[in-house]
């Protein structure tokens, strides 16, 4: 795709007022520019390859900045003409070193951004012609750095800079004999459950995870953080404030629609996304501890393990790297990159050299899946290990690549930017916990008699406790309750549940065992190995990785065990706490070895509850503490921080109610604005704790009250930022929430939320009412009929979106629910809200013989382009296989007025009729004749990449390479040429003369990127960048230009830095070279050369 058109914006778009200048930067000489955006890249492929794409991008930010200053101007009420007259200071602007180097920020790393107060003073400094009042530098510098990251993601070969060339060695086996050894790893390895943690009794379950696997519903994060979506119950709603959240990752005044339209799609079973390769190559799986992301890519693995002989070694492979293993490794220079680390890592479950490998990975005959992203713990080690991922996908864009993360911690704009799409499972719904108990029960017991009492015994706690169903929905949790249940009763409250859980696990832990291998005459028991987690748990939450801080060094965990142990009189205390460390360290009990002489719990859960107990402990037993520690200095010191909620709250359960009271009133008294009023929101969960609230009713009361008076927190205007807005709707939602959650049994709750729903100022509270009262209290008779009103007749737009949501799914047997959606999906004036109709009737109605013909017509005539991409998407999915579809996929690329609706049709109709006969014929003739440029250049693509050997591709491809009117279609060639006929004879002088004589930089700068990054050893590579370097005619006009002299110096830089030639390039082009940015670029890297 044209990274000028990415937002439907280039060059030549009409109303572009200063295309003059542009075209007057672009016949200057830009290395200057390219020099300035990219000078702290570190690739490593050629100059000459770098080159051209560096050009391009300069070429794309400078434009994609100019468009983003008329329309500041425009939205600031300037006329036209006015407008025109800031092109000279516009030109005078962007040619200064501080401004450039502000723009090209987003390229050096994606998470920064333009500073607006900079920007903003080097216009004032240059005494250029006063901007209007309303010009916003800030908004700005967001929107900028948003379109540097799109243009990113639309260059792969720019990504490729990073990536590096390995060598191969040869194969000593054959592979089918590899591949046979690889299976039986998988098989060994991931084959059953791993309840050796979890199981006391010595009963041995050996229970394949074949059998017992339940695959999890998730939901797609959008654009939005994964934080400020809907998340497992242990974090909800105290995310969205924590420090995790890049601010910079969404626009603010998105939130709100994300959020909503992240809540408003149907969740679908992730086998169905892993499945669907065609429309998710990328994926990430985000989840909590113990949710099920490792079972789930155990269980991928072992689908092909399981496969018959005769079919699994035509398979693609699944290439299964748990991060943590792999960091291990390259810790320990074993290996340095993930074709290492299977060829020789000690941690990987079976050797695999890089020589069989590599073809597979070439030609995409493997599924790669990257396992726990956040346990690689130390920040830095994380950024390098999603950077070499991302190198990964560039080097090998075939490979179909999954990778999983908890969601504490995650940052996703990288993977993003690097088109990976994210899923959120989702916890275990009824139906699934169902299936898991009965798959458990059955292949536990052999008495049918036995099976079914202790099945519905575990069944019905769940369903009468709601602590225990919240638990039950993590599949770690509900695996433990599981073996509890073969005993005993499960306790219905959390605390109490996480006590029973805990002695599972510390009765397991055989410290006397170890302890007589080595003729120690010393009994630790229970009561000692509870003491020890409790300093240890302490420990751990009081460190400075906040949410992260499931992690303590080996050393200073001996230390602790050894200074309880003398505490309690134990001789060779040293020596016996470096014992039991030593046994954590081969074997996992509640406390397990990370690897780097790190250990943690097994689960986040019982280091809370650990560090709760210690408090607790100290407080109730050792009289150590008293309540005015409890509230000033523990509750007092830690109410501010995320990560401490959930022990603060447990404090709250396990202490006697009065106290708790006191603790109550306590936060009411903090000054809790500036935090966002999280010391009441903690406040109401820590209520909730308490069994008897009888015993405090008037605090219960005064708390409610004034958690109900944040839903008129702030006063949204037409002149209030949409920071502010954001704050205000977010706090209306959450003391929604609080209220529906923590006193959904008070008399008074559900007028109130009846009232909120129908007449609150705030669109947020009515949206969030609306869904509280759907959900829980469905059966109250004013419920629906108040649901149905505001569906129609609310003024805003989230409300009517919630109304429709909550009404297709709690009321589908309601006669009346069928003819709403309809009617908003035909009729609403918003498109969100057709949006939520058209799924909610494709997902519950799908046999109605009205829903497909709605969902056309919205697909061929919705004046909104989302809506049309999204009734496509959903016709897709439900009805892919009607006579019909196709034709309207044909209508949709040839007839729709929006280039973005066409190339998108494009790309589902070439993956989704593959086998058609009448596919590829068609795709090659919109590759030809199309007249719409991004339609030809998605054609392309997916010719290069679905039909590699069909005998008119190639030919077609070198065709349109030479002689396409289009420099975006030529860039598509050359680059799918580059990449799948790297060994065809013509390819390579193709792109050295595409690299010399295309008439557009764009496409300059993509054939000397694929030089740099597939020829490295070509002979005549080091000549042709410096050649590049000196004399492509790039003239700079804005600064995200790439110019293909930079991209060539910065690549011969990398590849050849000790040749005399080199050093002498760069301070030519630091002295001499016409592009500011180039020269700025040459001047940095001859100081670290000669340095």
């Amino acid at each position: 795709m044209d990274l000028l058109a990415i937002s439907g914006i280039s060059t030549n778009t009409v109303g572009f007022v200063y295309k003059t200048l542009l075209e007057k930067l672009m016949r200057e000489n830009l290395d200057d520019f390219v020099v300035q955006l990219f000078s702290t890249n570190n690739n490593q492929i050629s100059i000459n390859q770098s080159r051209d794409i560096l050009i391009q991008a300069s070429i794309a930010s400078l434009t994609q900045f100019l468009v983003l200053v008329q329309q500041e101007l425009e939205d600031a009420d300037e006329s036209e003409t006015k407008i025109i007259q800031y092109t000279d200071s516009l030109e005078q602007f962007i040619r200064q070193p501080a401004v450039l180097a502000q723009l090209g920020k987003p390229f050096q790393n994606t998470e920064q951004f333009p500073d607006s107060d900079q920007l903003a003073q080097t216009w004032e400094t240059l005494d250029l012609l006063p901007l209007p009042d309303e010009f916003d530098w800030k908004q700005l510098a967001k929107r900028y750095r948003r379109k540097a990251v799109a243009l990113l993601e639309a260059s792969p070969i720019l990504q490729t800079l990073l990536a590096s060339s390995k060598g191969v060695v040869a194969v000593e086996e054959t592979a089918d004999l590899i591949l046979l050894r690889y299976r039986d790893e998988i098989k060994k390895n991931y084959g059953y459950l791993r309840l050796d943690t979890v199981e006391t009794s010595g009963y041995s379950y050996r229970l394949q995870l074949w059998n017992v696997f339940v695959a999890q519903d998730v939901r797609e994060v959008g654009e939005a953080m994964p934080q400020i979506h809907e998340l497992p119950k242990s974090y909800q709603q105290r995310l969205i404030d924590s420090n995790q959240l890049d601010p910079e990752a969404i626009l603010p005044e998105n939130w709100e629609r994300y959020k909503q339209v992240y809540a408003e799609s149907a969740p679908r079973s992730v086998l169905e996304i892993i499945q669907d390769e065609q429309n998710y190559p990328y994926l990430v799986i985000l989840g909590d501890p113990g949710s099920g992301k490792s079972s789930l890519v155990q269980y991928l693995a072992l689908e092909w393990a399981e496969k018959p002989v005769a079919d699994f070694t035509s398979q693609p492979i699944p290439l299964l790297i748990e991060l943590r293993k792999y960091m291990q490794d390259c810790n320990s220079q074993q290996c340095t990159d993930f074709l290492d680390f299977f060829h020789q890592g000690s941690n990987s479950i079976c050797n695999i050299q890089r020589q069989l490998l590599q073809p597979r990975l070439v030609s995409g005959d493997a599924f790669v899946i990257f396992d726990g992203l956040d346990e690689v713990f130390d920040p830095q080690q994380r950024e390098q290990a999603v950077s070499q991922i991302i190198n990964f996908t560039t080097n090998y864009p075939r490979v179909r690549v999954l990778v999983t993360s908890r969601v504490i911690g995650y940052k996703p704009q990288q993977l993003r930017d690097a088109k990976f799409r994210h899923f959120m499972l989702q916890d275990l719904t009824d139906s699934q916990i169902d299936n898991f108990l009965q798959k458990w029960h059955e292949l536990v017991f052999s008495s049918q008699k036995d099976r079914d009492q202790k099945q519905e015994r575990l069944h019905r706690a769940i369903v009468e406790s709601q602590s225990i169903r919240e638990l039950a929905g993590n599949p770690l949790l509900l695996t433990m309750m599981a073996i509890l249940n073969r005993y005993q009763e499960l306790p219905r409250d959390r605390a109490e549940l996480y006590h029973q859980c805990s002695r599972v696990l510390l009765q397991q832990w055989d410290v006397d065992k170890a302890l007589n291998d080595e003729r120690f005459d010393v009994v630790i028991d229970f009561k000692d190995k509870q003491a020890m987690l409790r300093l240890v748990a302490a420990e751990m939450q009081a460190n400075a990785r906040g949410l992260a801080g499931n992690l303590i060094a080996a050393l200073r965990l001996q230390e602790i065990i050894d200074d309880y142990l003398q505490l309690i009189k134990i001789k060779d205390s040293a020596k016996i706490a470096k014992l039991i460390v030593e046994q954590l360290r081969t074997r996992n009990f509640i406390l397990c070895f990370l690897g780097a002489d790190y250990y943690a719990f097994v689960h986040r859960t019982f280091l809370e509850y650990f560090c709760a107990t210690d408090f607790v402990w100290q407080f109730e037993k050792e009289r150590k503490i008293d309540l005015e520690y409890l509230k000033n200095q523990v509750f007092g010191e830690h109410w501010q921080e995320e990560s401490w909620h959930e022990v603060l709250r447990l404090i709250a359960g396990s202490i006697n109610e009065l106290f708790t009271g006191e603790i109550i009133q306590y936060l009411m008294t903090q000054n809790g604005e500036g935090e966002k009023f999280s010391n009441l929101f903690l406040a109401a969960k820590c209520l909730d704790e308490v069994r008897n609230r009888n015993t405090i009713d008037g605090i219960s009361g005064q708390l409610c009250a004034e958690v109900k008076e944040l839903t008129k927190y702030g006063n949204i205007t037409d002149t209030t930022s949409s920071e502010y807005d954001s704050l205000v709707y977010q706090i209306g939602r959450q003391a929604v929430a609080a209220v529906a959650a923590t006193w959904k049994d008070d008399p008074e709750t559900l007028p109130w939320l009846k009232e909120r729903a129908r007449t609150d100022d705030n669109s947020a509270v009515r949206s969030a009412a609306v869904q509280e009262l759907a959900r829980g209290w469905k059966d109250d008779p004013e419920t629906l009929p108040m649901l149905k009103e505001l569906a129609r007749t609310d003024d805003d737009s989230a409300v009517r979106s919630a109304a429709v949501q909550e009404i297709a799914r709690g009321w589908k047997d309601d006669p009346e629910t069928l003819p709403i959606l309809k009617e908003r999906a035909r009729t609403d004036d918003d498109s969100d809200v057709r949006s939520v109709a058209v799924q909610e009737l494709a997902r519950g109605w799908k046999d109605d013989p009205e829903t497909l013909p709605i969902l056309k017509e919205r697909a061929r005539s919705d004046d909104n382009l989302i809506m049309r991409i999204i009734a496509v998407q959903v016709i897709l999915w439900g009805w892919k296989d009607y006579p019909e579809t196709l034709p309207l996929l044909k209508q949709s690329v040839q007839s729709d007025d929006n280039s973005i609706v066409r190339s998108a049709a494009v790309q589902e109709l070439a993956r989704g009729w593959k086998d058609d006969p009448e596919t590829l014929p068609w795709l090659k003739e919109r590759a030809r004749t199309d007249d719409n440029s991004d339609v030809r250049s998605a054609a392309v693509r997916e010719i290069a990449r679905g039909w590699k050997d069909d005998p008119e591709t190639l030919p077609m491809l070198k065709e349109l390479a030479r002689t396409d009117d289009n420099w975006d279609v030529r860039r598509a060639a050359v680059q799918e040429l580059a990449r799948g006929w790297k060994d065809d004879p013509e390819t390579l002088p193709m792109l050295k003369e595409r690299a010399r004589t295309d008439d557009n930089w764009y496409v300059r700068s993509a054939a000397v990127q694929e030089l740099a990054r597939g020829w490295k050893d070509d002979p005549e590579l080091f000549e042709l960048l410096c050649d590049v370097a000196i004399n492509d005619p790039f003239e700079r006009e804005y600064d995200f230009q790439d110019n293909p002299r930079q991209v060539a110096l910065a690549a011969t830089i990398e590849l050849y830095p000790d040749r005399t030639k080199t050093l002498e390039l760069v301070r030519d082009r630091a002295q001499n070279d016409g592009d500011q940015q180039l020269r700025e670029f040459a001047q940095e890297k001859l100081a670290e050369l000669e340095g």
